[in-house]
């Protein structure tokens, strides 16, 4: 005699992924926010402090940037946070898109990286799960260029638009110094390969032919088409 699944275990057990997701998708927020927005703001406090006795002009640079940075977290964290309060769908959507990633160069710049952004290709449309993916991708692989590739290194991200799938690159130059703690980069590597993988994509993440690292990120186009060419 076969047993059969009751119908309420099953909206149970389905119930109960589905929060474990949910989870395990907050807490990848609030690592990326968390970590990109404190790395920039030590960053900046040193190189503030540093130059505050010789050039004002600079550590008054470095405290409006940990102003911004600051405040940008913190609408960030207490986004997240509602999404532990609430239970409209429509608060859960993702905020960054792919056309932010221009916005994250430009702070991680004024933050003291030189970086450059590149794009290639005609750009499409993302949904906004995977905008934010690409987006938190970028995010994490630039804060560990600030934290681990010590002083003097130059950073450049590129997107790539090809016919069959998108591509996001973030390569960084070897440093000329690193920084204490340089060796363990913790648990973001995994996080942004987890990202890529949830939309059938892959990531790789290793030294460069430069002697610096490179973060790759390829993601397929979907088959149904739903991504529309900006042009």
């Amino acid at each position: 005699m076969r047993l059969r699944r009751s119908p309420t275990v099953d909206r149970a057990q389905t119930t109960e992924l589905a929060v474990a997701a949910e989870r395990n998708r907050i807490a990848r927020e609030m690592h990326d926010i968390v970590a990109h927005s404190l790395s920039v703001i030590v960053i900046q406090a040193d190189g503030g402090r540093l130059a505050a006795a010789t050039d004002p002009e600079a550590a008054q640079r470095a405290l409006v940037t940990i102003a911004e940075t600051g405040r940008a977290a913190l609408a960030d964290t207490r986004r997240i946070l509602g999404l532990l309060r609430s239970t409209d769908q429509a608060d859960r959507a993702p905020v960054p898109e792919t056309s932010s990633v221009d916005e994250l160069v430009a702070t991680v710049r004024a933050a003291g990286l030189d970086v450059a952004h590149v794009q290639t290709g005609s750009p499409r449309h993302l949904p906004p799960a995977v905008g934010t993916a690409v987006h938190r991708i970028a995010q994490e692989s630039l804060t560990n260029v600030l934290k681990h590739a010590g002083t003097g290194v130059r950073a450049v991200v590129s997107e790539v638009w090809h016919d069959s799938g998108f591509r996001l690159v973030v390569t960084n130059t070897p440093g000329a110094s690193t920084p204490k703690g340089s060796a363990s980069p913790g648990h973001g590597i995994v996080g942004m390969r987890e990202r890529a993988e949830l939309f059938g994509g892959t990531l790789t993440a290793g030294p460069a032919d430069n002697g610096g690292f490179c973060v790759r990120a390829d993601l397929p186009y979907p088959d149904d088409d739903q991504w529309e060419s900006d042009e």
